[in-house]
C-alpha cells in the first residue's frame, strides 16, 4: 500500500508539467536541482488551478504528508495574508505573497527565453523559488530580484541560502528596476500590473524582452511578453491568461457601494432600460479582459440571489457614474439601471460588440505596446490599436 508521499512528488509533478508543455527539456535540470519544497513555507494555504481561491491551512508540523501532497501539486500555494498583518489559521482578508502556480512559473519563463551568459531583472522575490531556477540556469551573479516587502525579501534569502543559490535579492519598490545593475536582457515580474514601468523599458536592452502578467482594473489577466525595440518601445503579444497579486505600489482601493448612490436608495437618479445581453455573456476571463481593454477606469462585483439570479454592478474609479443589469435565468431580456456622466453598461455592450464584429478573438490575437506616449493594446498589430470607449 503507497502512502500520500509516495503518490505524490516532484517526479509526479515534473511528468504533469511535460506533458502539460510547461517544463521544457532545457528547464527540467534547474526543476530537479532546486526543489520547490525548498522555498515553501511549513504554513500554506494551498489555492486552485486558476488561482483565484485558497482553501484551508496545510500545516507541515501536523500533517506532513498534506503539506509533501500540495508543494507538489500544480497549484499556488499562499505563503502571506495581508502584508503579513495576518495570524491564525483561518483565511485572511487578501493574499499578499505566494509560490506561483508551478505550470505557470515554467510557461513564463519558456517565454522569457533565456541564454547563457545573460542578465535577468525579476520583479517580485516571493519564496526565491523563480529567482533560484534562474541563477541554477545563469548563475546567481546574473539574477538581480527586487522585492518590496523586507520580511519576504528575507525569507527567500535564507530559502535560497539553504539552496546554495547567490542571485542578488534586494528590498525596493519594483516599479523602479535596479539601475545600478542595468541594463537587463531579461526582465520578468511575478506580480501583476495594470500599468508597465516606463523604467523596466529603459533598463532593458534592445533585443531584449519582458514578461509580465497585465490587467486592467476590470479584470481577465494575462501574461504579455514585449520585446524591447531601438526606438526605446517594447511591444508584444499575450500568451496566456494568468492570475497574479497585484504590484502593491499598483494596487486600488475600491470604493464603498455607498459612495456611488450618495445616500440616496437604489435605483436613485439612475436612468432605466433594457438590453438583450446577458450579464453571464460578459462573464468569462476573456471577455472581463476585452472588455476591460475598452472601458476605462471602471469594475464590476456581483450582487447574487437564490435561484442563481444576480445583479452584475460595473462602477466608475471616480465614484460618478454606476450602472447595474439584472441577471435571470432563461430570461431574453434583462433589465439595466444607469447613472452618472458614462453610460457603462452602454460602453460595456459596446466592447462586446465590438468583439463580436472582430469574430470573438482570443487573447492571443492582442498585444501591449509601450513607448513615450504610454501603453496601448492592439489586436492582431500595433497599428491596430483597441478603442477606448472612456477614461
Amino acid at each position: 500500500m503507497t502512502t500520500r508521499r509516495e503518490e505524490a512528488g516532484p517526479s509526479g509533478l515534473a511528468s504533469a508539467l511535460v506533458e502539460a508543455g510547461a517544463l521544457t527539456s532545457d528547464w527540467l535540470p534547474a526543476f530537479e536541482a532546486v526543489p520547490r519544497e525548498r522555498f515553501v513555507p511549513d504554513r500554506i494555504w494551498p489555492g486552485i488551478a486558476d488561482g483565484t481561491r485558497q482553501t484551508a491551512l496545510v500545516d507541515r508540523a501536523r500533517d506532513p504528508d498534506a503539506w509533501f501532497e500540495a508543494v507538489y501539486s500544480d497549484v499556488p500555494l499562499t505563503t502571506q495574508w495581508d502584508d503579513g498583518r495576518h495570524t491564525g489559521d483561518g483565511l485572511g482578508a487578501t493574499p499578499t505573497s505566494s509560490s506561483s502556480m508551478p505550470r505557470m512559473v515554467f510557461s513564463m519563463l519558456t517565454d522569457l527565453d533565456v541564454r547563457e551568459g545573460q542578465r535577468v531583472l525579476e520583479i517580485g522575490a516571493g519564496t526565491g523559488w523563480n529567482a533560484g531556477l534562474l541563477a541554477h540556469r545563469l548563475g546567481g551573479a546574473n539574477v538581480i530580484s527586487v522585492e518590496y516587502d523586507a520580511d519576504v525579501s528575507e525569507g527567500a534569502v535564507e530559502n535560497l541560502r539553504r539552496a546554495g543559490l547567490a542571485p542578488l535579492v534586494v528590498v525596493g519598490d519594483g516599479r523602479l528596476g535596479h539601475a545600478s545593475s542595468a541594463p537587463y536582457d531579461r526582465i520578468i515580474a511575478t506580480c501583476s500590473v495594470g500599468e508597465v514601468p516606463r523604467t523596466w523599458v529603459e533598463q532593458c536592452r534592445p533585443g531584449g524582452v519582458i514578461v509580465a502578467p497585465w490587467g486592467t482594473e476590470y479584470g481577465g489577466e494575462h501574461v504579455v511578453r514585449m520585446v524591447v525595440g531601438d526606438d526605446g518601445t517594447a511591444h508584444g503579444p499575450f500568451t496566456r491568461s494568468s492570475a497574479f497579486m497585484r504590484l502593491r505600489q499598483q494596487r486600488t482601493e475600491r470604493p464603498p457601494f455607498d459612495a456611488y448612490l450618495k445616500g440616496r436608495e437604489w435605483p436613485a437618479d439612475g436612468a432605466r432600460s433594457v438590453t438583450a445581453l446577458s450579464p453571464a455573456d460578459i462573464g468569462g476571463w476573456l471577455q472581463q479582459f476585452v472588455i476591460g481593454l475598452q472601458v476605462a477606469g471602471a469594475f464590476w462585483r456581483a450582487e447574487r440571489y437564490d435561484g442563481g439570479a444576480y445583479t452584475l454592478w460595473t462602477y466608475s474609479t471616480d465614484t460618478l457614474s454606476w450602472a447595474s443589469a439584472d441577471y435571470v435565468p432563461d430570461a431574453d431580456a434583462y433589465e439595466v439601471v444607469q447613472s452618472g456622466p458614462r453610460k457603462l453598461w452602454d460602453e460595456t455592450e459596446a466592447a462586446y460588440r465590438w468583439w463580436e464584429e472582430n469574430g470573438r478573438p482570443g487573447f492571443d490575437r492582442f498585444g501591449l505596446i509601450v513607448d513615450g506616449d504610454g501603453e496601448r493594446a492592439w489586436l492582431d498589430s500595433p497599428d491596430r490599436p483597441v478603442p477606448i470607449r472612456s477614461a
